[in-house]
């Protein structure tokens, strides 16, 4: 499944994108803000692509202009979400690099992949949630109609999730 914005493909993974996602999942600046460690050489990128992104749920974000993986969209289910979602429900994550925050870029990738979750896929309420030290990725969630729940979570699972708590938001479907 391909899903195109103005700026943006979300596309499957593919292992040729192993140079791009090491470029920028080595930068200490932005695994960490998502929950994860940053990638150590090409080779745990291609890994990751193998083992984590190769799913019907995983895009990676591209340029339409360059083709280019800048970053990384998806969803969880019911039951692997990093919290406590319904049956009917998604949990949506992202990561984008460094070189591209505060383009409009996350909202645009955001956007379109809550129309797919409710549109597509037929879920009821997405979810995302955000380290309390990275707001500005709540804002982005603020932007496409996201909610504050007042819930903060512990996801041990994350990295550094037993040290820090991540702040959770809630998008119903509009009728």
């Amino acid at each position: 499944m391909i899903i195109e914005t103005s700026r943006l493909i979300l596309r499957p993974w593919q292992e040729s994108d192993a140079e791009a996602l090491f470029r920028y999942a080595s930068d200490p600046d932005v695994g960490p803000r998502a929950g994860w460690p940053p990638h150590k050489d090409i080779e745990e990128s291609r890994s990751v692509i193998r083992d984590i992104f190769t799913n019907d749920r995983t895009w990676a974000i591209t340029l339409k202009e360059t083709g280019e993986a800048i970053g990384c969209m998806g969803y969880y289910v019911y039951g692997e979400s990093n919290i406590e979602i319904g049956e009917e429900d998604a949990e949506i994550g992202y990561w984008l690099a460094k070189p591209y925050w505060n383009q409009g870029l996350c909202t645009e990738a955001l956007r379109v992949m809550i129309d797919y979750c409710f549109n597509v896929k037929g879920f009821i309420t997405v979810w995302s949630d955000f380290f309390v030290d990275n707001p500005a990725s709540g804002r982005v969630m603020e932007k496409c109609g996201f909610v504050d729940t007042g819930r903060e979570n512990m996801c041990s699972h994350l990295y550094h999730g037993d040290d820090r708590p991540v702040h959770i938001m809630r998008l119903d479907y509009a009728l």
